[in-house]
């Protein structure tokens, strides 16, 4: 996380319509650990949509629900962290790349999930956590289920394939886990080939190699976090989901960037956010 160590800001995106209150009490506990401000946003239609039957123009009531809402949520976090340093952001245009352009000045972005099934994902005018995931420039936080802070000791999942995303990814998993006292399940799972040209214990001995490596070295650098290697054969999207059940989050890297439409995600990350029972943290490749 090197190249966001300037970034001080933790941007929470709010949605009126709905209750806030879960991904703002992970942004702001975030913020509160890491010593950042937060800004909370509501992005509404520019006002230069059309006018409702009664003509006025049909984003005013959406301008006001928007500055109640963070008015609220300022109320709100400042009572969970008194002395927090909050700031609020009405922005006008499109939601998706209207929030995703403040991912480049942002140390994390935190939405919430509204657990849309893939269908209903893609038709929806209202969902925008998959295209933002897709073209946010720093980590983005899903935050559709609270975490489970009732499993001792704590835990947090990365996965991990070697590529640079997966790196990135470790390096703030172990970051996470360090603020929380937290212990880090780094997973590689095997996926077997419909055709395996090799003995399944050669490819296994080969992925937890590669897990090895990919992990050499953190452990120096954080020396109380507990790391675990594991190494099952499966799905990568069942496995990580079944071990992050009681996770405090699962930490994946996301390869690329999304297209014109946003929606090009890879296929773990896009399955994680609707599988996973706790919070799910995509992070980009350098």
């Amino acid at each position: 996380m090197r190249a966001a160590d300037g970034r001080r800001e933790i941007v929470v995106g709010i949605d009126p319509a709905r209750d806030w209150r879960l991904p703002l009490a992970w942004a702001s506990d975030e913020a509160h650990r890491r010593g950042l401000g937060l800004r909370l946003v509501v992005a509404v239609p520019s006002s230069h949509q059309k006018r409702q039957v009664n003509g006025t123009p049909r984003t005013t009531a959406l301008h006001q629900a928007g500055l109640e809402a963070l008015a609220a949520g300022t109320d709100w976090v400042r009572e969970r962290h008194p002395g927090a340093e909050v700031a609020t952001a009405l922005i006008e245009g499109i939601p998706v790349p209207a929030i995703g352009r403040l991912s480049h000045q942002a140390r994390m972005l935190v939405l919430g999930s509204r657990h849309l099934s893939r269908t209903a994902e893609y038709f929806s005018a209202g969902s925008t956590v998959v295209p933002i995931t897709a073209q946010a420039h720093c980590p983005v936080v899903v935050v559709g289920n609270p975490e489970h802070i009732t499993q001792r000791p704590p835990y947090l999942v990365v996965g991990i394939d070697g590529s640079e995303s997966s790196k990135a990814a470790l390096a703030l998993a172990f970051e996470e886990a360090d603020l929380r006292g937290a212990a880090l399940r780094a997973i590689a799972v095997w996926q077997p080939p419909v055709f395996l040209l090799h003995d399944e214990e050669v490819a296994l001995q080969a992925q937890r190699r590669m897990l090895s490596e990919a992990t050499s070295g953190w452990s120096q650098k954080y020396p109380d976090v507990v790391l675990s290697h594991e190494v099952p054969i499966g799905h990568p999207v069942q496995e990580l989901a079944e071990a992050a059940e009681h996770a405090l989050a699962v930490v994946v890297g996301r390869r690329g960037r999304g297209g014109y439409s946003g929606m090009r995600l890879g296929s773990v990350v896009h399955g994680l956010l609707h599988r996973a029972f706790c919070p799910v943290i995509t992070v980009p490749a350098g």
